[in-house]
């Protein structure tokens, strides 16, 4: 990368660059707004510039001048309410903030909104912090994204609190350069990406990111944006993508963040029935205010830009979009509906500044109702998002593994139900932080029965919801049965690591992870029911699911017989698409992940000529208890060709792509 050149002071505060940001169509403010090394005057020093339309005077302190309050006025640009201030005597590393008289005559000591690096907490000053030269490596990572189309490729998702994959003996945090470790882990796991809960600046470690105080600053918990930057790089060297998580629905209330910020509603919103997010103790964004649209889109691109990240999680897009979401009082729209218009809006035009401005870039929304049309292209009337978090399909999920397995056939649509709307959305199956803590315990905990109970229902789990149509996502840990509930305070029980049901239940993670990603039917046609086909969706008696999912060729495809009770069936009957040879290629109740070992290792299952469900053929099986049998073709004759007007094939009455027509039969 090149050296960047120290722009002039003059070129920064530019009128222009102050009329785009109060339209709301300056999408790089970061580049003009906060701490910015400049040269003026033929000097080279550091200019502050912020935004605080309504205050009667703004005031730079910080160590340069021993916090004096009064030293260095700054001063308003054309009354335009950016204030200014350049300064030869400021080194980088030293602490700042903003003394804001407020039109209410009240003076505030601010953080910078737009400060990239802060004072560890409880310290709250910004720091003046310089990172331009530092030397990307992942230039052959970011010419391979281009290539990818998400939907057709897999994307296995580990969720980490960077605080707390592990802990030092003494409470203090591991470093950024320290989790390269956590790394080397999750390529090892057989993830393709990492999802940061957010590392954004906070104060409270309770809120674990999501009350924002500084949202261009990465938190200095872990390090400094210099070596965040490098955390991100050894990510791509490792070819593990790396999504971050933001709050833009809310903030924090803290008196040195965005809060009354020049002593007006700045930030938020100036209605008061709209202002404030009652159940979070929080102010929402006034996203129909110009600047705090320049504000939140130039802050996405500057992850995007300066970091190289490959994605977002939005959190709680639901509160943005409806007027009544956990506010208590509120008042209808100008139609008399609940909808936040221009949080619509805004939503909207965030996410098509993003595409335009991004290569190939992943949004994801934690949208938890029914809102239609989450995912897909604006000009289609969705919202614009590429994935949106399955929360149906999450909650019906482990309410029905929860269930004692005797009570599991009268639930049966628990777990069949998302299959009906599983292709309206571009969906991610989210086994998130939120379901395994405030005492809802641990995965591995929510399971029923004794100890091999528990681990046989959790490796059942995670098997259907492999198996299942949509991207995945598991919170750190769940993938070696962590005992306890996550505690954002401690490490995870890496200790567990020492028990044999704990050390196969991560090698069984580990191998699932790998047949996803291996297999192209279980990932390659993930947003149309073309690529799934539900052999058998009906035996709620037995408990017993039977699911295909296939890929381009008609070659890829994987069955699983997924059982929820722990018996077994030493006789049962699948259908199979066509005539040959099958075998079992993973089961959750082998022995080397701590199972029963009820399988079908080294066994030829050969097909029966006799229709069976809604297949021309059938195999029978061994099904494990508590447990999934995975089952591809091994010798396969495709007997059933057609040819239509498009001169498209029909193998085994299913359209596919062109196949040779040399032989009628044909082993594939």
């Amino acid at each position: 990368m090149a050296y960047k050149k120290i722009p002039d002071y003059e070129e920064i505060i530019r009128i222009e660059n102050i009329e785009k940001f109060k339209s709301g169509k300056s999408y790089d403010s970061y580049n003009f707004l906060g701490c910015h090394k400049s040269r003026y005057n033929g000097k080279i020093g550091f200019c502050f510039n912020v935004w605080a339309p309504n205050a009667k005077q703004v005031f730079l302190t910080g160590d340069f001048n021993n916090w004096d309050r009064g030293a260095y006025p700054m001063i308003n640009i054309e009354n335009s309410g950016i204030w200014t201030i350049f300064l030869t005597d400021v080194k980088p590393g030293q602490a700042y903030k903003y003394n804001v008289i407020g039109c209410d005559g009240v003076s505030r000591m601010k953080s910078d909104p737009y400060g990239v690096y802060a004072e560890k907490r409880p310290n709250t000053a910004s720091i003046v912090y310089t990172y331009d030269n530092y030397k990307w490596n992942d230039r052959k990572w970011q010419r391979e994204k281009q290539k990818i189309v998400h939907n057709e490729n897999p994307m296995n998702i580990y969720e980490v609190h960077l605080g707390s994959w592990k802990r030092k003996w003494d409470g203090e945090f591991f470093s950024y350069e320290e989790l390269y470790e956590m790394i080397e882990y999750v390529k090892d796991m057989g993830y393709t990406h990492i999802e940061l809960m957010p590392i954004t600046e906070y104060p409270l470690d309770q809120s674990w990111g999501y009350q924002t105080i500084g949202y261009y600053g990465t938190t200095s918990r872990y390090g400094t944006p210099t070596e965040f930057k490098a955390f991100v790089d050894k990510c791509h060297e490792n070819g593990i993508g790396v999504i971050l998580d933001f709050a833009y629905s809310h903030f924090c209330k803290d008196e040195h963040g965005l809060y009354k910020f020049d002593g007006s509603s700045q930030f938020e919103y100036e209605d008061p029935l709209k202002a404030e997010n009652i159940g979070w103790g929080t102010a929402h964004f006034d996203l129909g205010k110009p600047e705090v649209n320049s504000f939140l889109i130039s802050n996405v691109l500057y992850w995007f830009n300066e970091y190289h990240i490959d994605g977002i999680r939005v959190d709680a897009v639901s509160s943005m979009l409806y007027l009544d979401y956990d506010i208590g009082e509120w008042r209808p729209n100008k139609y008399g509906g609940r909808e936040n218009l221009e949080a619509i809006d805004f939503i909207k035009r965030l996410n098509e500044i993003i595409y335009a401005e991004v290569n190939n870039p992943i949004i994801i929304a934690e949208e938890s109702t029914a809102w239609p049309m989450v995912t897909g292209p604006t000009y289609s009337g969705a919202l614009g998002f590429t994935y949106k978090w399955n929360m149906g399909w999450m909650n019906d999920t482990l309410k029905y593994m929860e269930m004692d397995p005797i009570y599991r056939k009268h639930h049966h649509d628990l777990i069949t139900f998302s299959f009906m709307y599983a292709f309206s959305e571009n969906f991610i199956l989210p086994l998130s932080h939120d379901e395994v803590v405030h005492g809802k315990k641990s995965l591995l905990d929510k399971m029923p029965g004794d100890c091999w109970q528990k681990f046989a229902s959790l490796r059942t789990l995670y098997a259907y919801y492999m198996m299942h149509p949509g991207k995945k996502l598991l919170f750190m840990g769940s993938e070696f049965g962590q005992g306890l509930e996550w505690r954002y305070a401690y490490g995870l029980e890496w200790e567990l690591l020492e028990r044999e049901p704990h050390i196969k239940m991560k090698e069984y993670v580990k191998d699932l992870n790998n047949l996803y990603r291996n297999e192209k039917a279980m990932h390659e046609i993930d947003n149309t029911y073309e690529g799934f086909d539900f052999i058998d969706p009906h035996n709620s008696e037995q408990s017993i699911v039977t699911l295909m999912r296939k890929g381009k060729n008609p070659k890829d495809f994987v069955i699983a017989v997924i059982n929820f009770t722990p018996v077994v069936y030493y006789s049962y009957k699948i259908g199979v698409p066509y005539d040959g040879v099958y075998e079992e290629i993973l089961n959750t109740d082998d022995e080397k992940y701590w199972g029963s070992n009820q399988t079908m290792k080294n066994s030829d299952l050969r097909s029966y000529p006799e229709k069976w469900h809604n297949q021309n053929h059938h195999i029978v099986i061994k099904v494990p208890p508590l447990g999934v049998t995975f089952i591809k073709g091994k010798e396969l004759n495709i007997d059933t060709i057609q040819i239509d007007t498009n001169d498209k094939v029909s193998i085994g009455g299913k359209r596919s792509r062109k196949v040779s027509l040399k032989a009628k039969t044909k082993k594939l």
